[in-house]
């Protein structure tokens, strides 16, 4: 029995964590996204974007990083929130043919006391859908349409930052974990979801030339953002070195 009063023993046949994916070099996942009964603390995301909740987690965030620029404060606060977001999405989604039930609508999140999330809450497992062979925008399809795209206006209207960078911010993480994720990277997968301008439906891809990987003059090969994420405005976080868009930045 936990604190709380909660009993944590696991239920016959349930998985001690939300997927078995979430191991070894994943295992942080298991901190990051959970049934939304063990976030005891988390609030449906509906409520907490279409409340002052947000806005407060804005402004305790920039208190406690001395941000004085919203739009640097809010993109950074992204960059936590898509990273525990997307990341065990896609690795779920990799290695166990897992799809987690990322839909905005019935998901929570809870904040730790800097202000930033923490961590997200889902109704269930989710399913394993019959074709695991599917291409990229197929595989990202409940992500994007269900979830990333209504945080993104959420995060313009309340948070100042444009759309392009919201998807810039996103797009990190997913590429990152399409290439690490499995034993076998997903390096065609990731270049397809950044080198298409238009998605399988003719809408406009939002992922479009987001990461550009280029070569470097001693041959290695570096990924660079296309927009810059601005947490070089925020006193004391490291640059984010040769993945900056800003030349400037990269050596800093």
């Amino acid at each position: 029995m936990a604190p709380d009063g909660h009993d944590r023993t696991p239920q016959a046949g349930r998985p001690p964590g939300l997927s078995a994916a979430f191991a070894g070099p994943h295992a942080w996942c298991n901190e990051k996204m959970v049934l939304s009964e063990d976030l005891s603390d988390g609030m449906p995301l509906p409520e907490f974007f279409g409340s002052a909740a947000f806005d407060l987690a804005i402004s305790t965030y920039a208190e406690t990083s001395g941000g004085t620029d919203r739009r640097a404060v809010a993109s950074m606060w992204s960059l936590y929130y898509f990273s525990y977001l997307t990341i065990p999405y896609v690795v779920a989604r990799v290695l166990e043919n897992q799809v987690l039930p990322v839909d905005f609508e019935e998901m929570t999140v809870a904040l730790s006391a800097d202000g930033l999330p923490r961590g997200f809450g889902v109704a269930t497992s989710g399913d394993r859908p019959i074709d695991s062979g599917e291409e990229i925008f197929a595989l990202l399809a409940p992500l994007m349409e269900a979830h990333l795209s209504k945080v993104v206006a959420h995060l313009k209207s309340s948070g100042g930052i444009s759309p392009k960078l919201s998807w810039n911010n996103a797009a990190v993480y997913i590429d990152h974990a399409l290439r690490t994720a499995g034993a076998a990277p997903l390096a065609d997968q990731a270049d397809s979801m950044i080198a298409l301008r238009l998605m399988p439906d003719g809408t406009p891809n939002p992922f479009f030339d987001c990461l550009r990987y280029e070569e470097e003059e001693d041959g290695a090969r570096v990924c660079r953002r296309k927009i810059c994420c601005l947490r070089y405005l925020l006193p004391g976080v490291p640059s984010c070195g040769s993945l900056c868009a800003l030349p400037s930045q990269r050596k800093q």
